[in-house]
């Protein structure tokens, strides 16, 4: 994470949004898709969607919403375990294959305790689509659907987005990749994301194409 953007005294105002990225019970310890250290970040998530409120910008929590059915799911595959690499001819599953997760009404389908929901002005779902997956906050993966995040950002005139949450080389990184190419301003929040990591190496190649699309990567930014 070398030669990152640092942002300071970033001034929030009407336009901006902070998209903060499944911080659901599935993706935390004690869940069937835990990602390391992902509860590490909720306190200072919650500090920085006080911040945006409080400067007149928006907060957006997405929601992974899959039903028992979805092909992402290893469990619907016969002989195919979570991790094995997978991908179908369109692009819309894959590139491997996830344990049951997010399952439409269920606890890991929740969102974490301790996140303050009440902040966030909407929420939006998405993967529920049992042939194809949602990683992006914005559309599925075979980009013939798209979840209703833009229409709602243009509807409240927002030009900056600033992505946090869970996981940073999934959900995270196409939000923003999606993000920059529907000519929004992107701003990755760094230090409140975590990763996976599947297959080894992944962050490393989400970030480095981040970075040559034009999106900030951001740590420890100073919100005004």
């Amino acid at each position: 994470m070398e030669n990152l953007n640092y942002g300071k005294n970033i001034k929030i105002d009407e336009k901006d949004a902070l998209i903060i990225v499944d911080m659901q019970n599935d993706f935390l310890p004690g869940g069937s898709l835990p990602v390391e250290e992902g509860e590490l970040i909720i306190k200072e998530i919650n500090m920085t969607a006080k911040k945006f409120k409080k400067s007149g910008g928006f907060v957006v929590s997405t929601q992974d919403w899959h039903p028992k059915n979805h092909l992402s799911f290893a469990s619907n595959h016969q002989g195919r375990n979570p991790g094995d690499e997978f991908m179908s001819e369109d692009g819309a599953i894959g590139p491997v294959l996830w344990p049951d997760h997010c399952v439409q009404n269920t606890n890991g389908a929740e969102f974490h305790k301790n996140l303050k929901l009440d902040l966030s002005d909407k929420i939006i779902q998405k993967g529920m689509n049992p042939n194809v997956d949602s990683y992006s906050s914005f559309q599925d993966n075979d980009k013939k659907s798209e979840t209703g995040l833009r229409d709602y950002l243009d509807s409240i005139h927002v030009k900056r987005i600033f992505i946090c949450g869970l996981a940073l080389d999934y959900c995270c990184y196409f939000t923003a990749m999606d993000g920059i190419d529907f000519g929004y301003h992107v701003y990755f929040l760094i230090n409140l994301t975590r990763g996976i990591d599947i297959p080894e190496g992944n962050i490393k190649k989400t970030l480095e194409n981040m970075k040559s699309k034009g999106i900030k990567l951001v740590k420890k930014a100073n919100f005004m």
